[in-house]
């Protein structure tokens, strides 16, 4: 018999506080009839959200399109849950703005490129993720980067995201004024990935900070864009600066993807392979091989570890 009204179910209890939702901070939505996820073409009213994604305990997140769907199709091969016809439909069909596919528990979505590309997808995932009651989720970006002092096709493990001037913060202007949030990330969820490394073997993966900026070029201290007011020993001397500070490597989305996923209680990881080390260089000059398979790198890591943590529940078994 379900327990009444005040009544205490332990078994329920104990499972419920093991659980962690996905929390959104703004009291307008609760007065909403219809929440609209405009760039995904999903709703409240339109779709049934718990349906679609209530399973959901792993996101991946990456720039391009093609990369998701890589991924996906990546993780359903090794989790064995390939359909007949290998087809994995795009859910954000309807639109063109952001591309996401799912398998099993799995969801895979794109978020383009830089910080305001990053934050509108992240607003639109964390809503449906809450509105489908998901719990327990562990979300990465995965993507690339430019390396200081490291190997190309090292794969960083990102500890803390840090700012222009090496700070671990992100800073956004609300409503004509600064707010500062933390951009730390879930060292344990780090580790963790370090390991699943060691376990594969198959490519050099650390741990460092990795300094995210407004734009690939200038902001990157880059020579090579159609503005330069700065010279080769500038660029040198501010690259050291950087990698003395602990920064390993350099990207553009890693600090609001820290900030928000932090507010929304996700346990969070970048992890992004080095395509040169800039201090070298600026311009990408390896083959489109050599390109495919540094890029294979952080999906073939993150995907060792989803597939061993559902090893570890039951839900796959090798």
């Amino acid at each position: 018999m379900a327990p009444g009204p005040g009544s205490s179910d332990k078994k329920n209890d104990k499972c419920c506080e093991s659980e962690s939702p996905v929390y959104v901070h703004n009291p307008h939505l609760d007065g909403m009839k219809e929440d609209v996820l405009y760039h995904f073409n999903l709703g409240t009213s339109t779709h049934d959200l718990p349906t679609m994604f209530g399973d959901v305990k792993f996101v991946c997140v990456g720039g391009s399109p093609w990369r998701m769907k890589s991924f996906i199709e990546y993780m359903a091969k090794d989790l064995g849950l390939e359909n007949a016809k290998s087809e994995y439909p795009n859910i954000c069909a309807g639109t063109d703005r952001y591309a996401m596919y799912k398998i099993g528990p799995v969801l895979s979505v794109s978020h383009g490129m830089g910080i305001p590309s990053i934050s509108i997808m992240l607003h639109e995932l964390i809503k449906l993720l809450h509105h489908a009651n998901c719990t327990d989720v562990t979300i990465v970006r995965i993507g690339t980067s430019g390396g200081l002092g490291l190997e190309p096709g090292t794969v960083v493990v990102t500890k803390q995201s840090v700012d222009a001037n090496f700070m671990p913060q992100f800073e956004q202007v609300i409503l004509g004024k600064t707010v500062v949030r933390s951009t730390d990330l879930d060292e344990g969820l780090a580790e963790e990935l370090l390991q699943c490394s060691k376990d594969l073997g198959q490519f050099n993966t650390v741990i460092g900070n990795t300094m995210c900026t407004s734009d690939f070029y200038e902001g990157q201290a880059r020579l090579d864009g159609a503005f330069c007011s700065y010279t080769e020993n500038d660029k040198q001397e501010y690259l050291t600066k950087a990698y003395k500070s602990g920064v390993c490597n350099i990207e553009m989305e890693s600090s609001v993807f820290a900030a928000m996923c932090k507010l929304s209680g996700l346990k969070a990881a970048v992890v992004c392979v080095t395509l040169l080390d800039r201090q070298k260089g600026d311009q990408l000059n390896s083959t489109s091989d050599v390109f495919h398979s540094y890029q294979q790198r952080p999906q073939i890591l993150v995907g060792h570890l989803i597939k061993k943590r559902l090893q570890a529940s039951g839900f796959y078994k090798s």
